[in-house]
């Protein structure tokens, strides 16, 4: 059954109007009819709806909430350093997937990539369309945030609210004694919001590094192999589901 998000909150009468490219699809491409039933999330909760209307937008009531448990019991921010090419738009669609509670795409001082700040809104916005689509797929009740590139200077500001920072870095890996992701997951369960940092294809500088611990971050490898950027967070979230899930 086809799912799609609303925003706003439910009136009192169950009615509500979807529009855009979601009324198309219900009417154009699913070809769906009054009395068809599609699943509606709206306040994070699905509801089985029945459409009434599908004569402009579509019209639908909501009926019975379902029971759902879709979300991942942490919620995790990705912090990706900028990759290249169309990395970001396959990290935001699996991330999604894989139960990716925000995206922060980061400029980092090995980004090669050059993001067109005049170009940002756009940009951003084809990633919230990925992701949307993402947790339509995936049958989930949110669709993640999608934050503004950052500057690692706000990246620094913006840890300072998340209960737990890990770093993915790579020369863990080639350390005599890394440390363990699994062991580090073992020791969050009494946190909430994790932000994972992940370097671009250069990976994380020394400079960023020594910030990252001076503020607390805790450093993990993730396994024996270097993964590539686009990789570890699908890497990392697989982990905590499993850990969590």
């Amino acid at each position: 059954m086809q799912r799609y998000f609303l925003e706003g909150k439910v009136p009192d009468n169950k009615i509500v109007t979807i529009t855009g490219d979601d009324a198309k699809h219900i009417a154009k491409v699913m070809r769906q009819t009054a009395g068809d039933r599609i699943i509606v999330v709206v306040e994070d909760t699905a509801f089985l709806a029945e459409i009434r209307s599908t004569e402009f937008d579509v019209s639908v009531e909501l009926k019975s909430a379902l029971e759902t448990n879709s979300e991942m019991p942490k919620q995790v921010t990705i912090a990706c350093g900028l990759p290249k090419g169309d990395k970001l738009e396959l990290i935001t669609q699996k991330s999604t997937e894989l139960g990716m509670y925000a995206l922060l795409p980061y400029v980092a001082e090995r980004s090669i990539v050059k993001w067109d700040s005049a170009k940002n809104g756009k940009k951003i916005a084809r990633l919230q369309k990925i992701a949307k689509e993402a947790a339509e797929q995936s049958h989930r009740t949110r669709i993640p945030d999608i934050h503004n590139v950052h500057t690692f200077k706000q990246l620094m500001e913006a840890i300072q609210s998340y209960d737990a920072v890990v770093v993915a870095y790579e020369e863990e890996a080639r350390s005599g004694s890394p440390t363990r992701f699994a062991d580090i997951l073992k020791s969050l369960y009494d946190k909430d919001s994790i932000l994972l940092v992940f370097g671009p294809e250069g990976g994380v500088s020394e400079n960023e590094v020594s910030r990252l611990k001076e503020a607390g971050a805790l450093f993990t490898s993730l396994g024996p192999r270097i993964l590539r950027t686009e990789t570890a967070p699908l890497y990392a979230l697989s982990a905590l589901s499993y850990e969590y899930e």
